[in-house]
């Protein structure tokens, strides 16, 4: 079994057919994730994930890191809106942050924006 990373890390999630969800990730192993939705997505559908480990993580700037991933779990607790989804991750890609040490800090006021 894979070591699972309590880590609460801001992610922007898409998949077919939806718009960027943002979010953030309760768990995170080398081959998953899980995380909160809005709504259900099925088992087995295909995602795009980009997390941003910051700098205390990484000991340098941050990091984006964005993956393909597939939905093997969904939990559907009541009466809680959110929907928790676990996915495997089969691909990853790390991501240049554009020069900007304010990347993070714009992503986290987005993600508390939304939520």
């Amino acid at each position: 079994m894979m070591r699972r990373f309590d880590m609460r890390l801001p992610a922007i999630v898409l998949w077919e057919g939806a718009s960027e969800f943002y979010t953030e990730t309760q768990n995170v192993s080398a081959r998953g994730v899980f995380f909160y939705l809005d709504r259900a997505v099925s088992a087995d559908t295909r995602l795009q994930v980009t997390l941003t480990f910051p700098p205390h993580l990484t000991l340098t700037e941050a990091v984006r890191v964005r993956f393909r991933a597939r939905v093997i779990r969904v939990e559907h607790p009541l009466p809680s809106l959110r929907i928790g989804t676990a996915a495997r991750i089969e691909d990853y890609e790390f991501l240049r942050s554009n020069g900007g040490p304010d990347f993070y800090s714009a992503l986290q006021k987005e993600w508390k924006a939304t939520n």
